[in-house]
């Protein structure tokens, strides 16, 4: 349909070894977001859900508005990035979840955020 939002995510993450303190089980990463809007219309991110889960298992959810305090509004045929961060107590986790977005004539809508990998460098093969 023509103007029904999509939504492009792509997600890159990086161990923060110099803020990490290993033997204290603290790992931090930080990852950046870029947000492709390929329909025809504009759309706004309103709000995120974060689901972190660290090797062992444990779940932490996070959510809130906006991301890196804005509700960014996306042109249609352009990209929104941000950068941010998360700690782990383990050196390999995962996260996911979703934005809820708003299009050009105010319908919420959900995009959803692909799972990607948390890892420090040495446990990727």
């Amino acid at each position: 349909m023509l103007n029904e939002p999509r939504i492009y995510i792509q997600v890159q993450s990086t161990y923060v070894e110099s803020q990490s303190q290993p033997e204290q089980q603290r790992f931090v990463f930080a990852y950046t977001i870029s947000i492709r809007n390929l329909g025809h219309f504009p759309v706004q991110l309103i709000s995120r859900y974060w689901r972190i889960t660290n090797s062992d298992g444990h779940r932490t959810e996070i959510q809130g508005e906006g991301v890196v305090g804005k509700q960014p509004l996306i042109p249609a045929g352009t990209e929104y990035s941000y950068s941010s961060g998360t700690i782990l107590e383990t050196p390999l986790g995962t996260m996911e979840g979703h934005y809820e977005m708003i299009d050009h004539e105010g319908h919420p809508f959900r995009a959803t955020i692909p799972v990607f990998r948390l890892a420090i460098p040495t446990l990727i093969n």
